[in-house]
């Protein structure tokens, strides 16, 4: 009963702690975070109409461009390291009025780039004869110094409403 009640007293400041992390954006505004420079852009505007509700249907850009004066990489263990999937994600802009009806997003995320290396391998083909053949293979990710990431999504607000939204990091430094 005691951590039930410590942990509804907790949760609202853990909220606002986390939520504090991140700056109001505007669309065509560049916000500089801890070096990068993350912009936003509506790219198209469309009125729809979903089960008698008028919505409005936006395209979004997130570009994100790299500059610390530092690269980031992720170098992956094995195949089976899932953390640097998750490590691999740079920017978060996060719609505060998104519906996220129809399957659209309530955010997007900016991600590293996929190193990837050929891997060749033998194997046989369907004649059973003896061939090599190649597999790409994720060996890690990363943000070099002046490199831009572009990531887009479809944010579906109510009708006469601009998205709201909100951007914050996700590199741990």
């Amino acid at each position: 009963m005691k951590w039930t009640r410590t942990l509804t007293i907790l949760l609202p400041f853990l909220a606002i702690a986390s939520a504090s992390n991140a700056q109001q954006i505007k669309d065509g505004e560049t916000v500089n975070i801890d070096g990068i420079a993350v912009t936003y852009s509506v790219t198209n505007k469309e009125k729809l109409t979903i089960k008698d509700q008028n919505f409005d249907r936006y395209k979004v850009l997130a570009s994100v461009k790299n500059n610390t004066g530092k690269s980031f990489n992720i170098r992956l263990a094995s195949s089976l390291d899932l953390t640097g999937i998750s490590n691999s994600k740079i920017i978060e802009l996060d719609c505060v009025n998104a519906t996220g009806a129809r399957l659209t997003s309530k955010k997007v995320q900016v991600s590293m780039k996929s190193h990837l290396i050929n891997v060749t391998y033998p194997t046989k083909d369907k004649d059973g004869k003896a061939i090599t053949a190649l597999l790409p293979v994720t060996a890690g990710y990363y943000f070099d110094q002046g490199q831009v990431i572009e990531n887009d999504a479809i944010f579906i607000v109510p009708a006469g409403e601009v998205p709201q939204v909100t951007v914050r990091s996700l590199l741990k430094n």
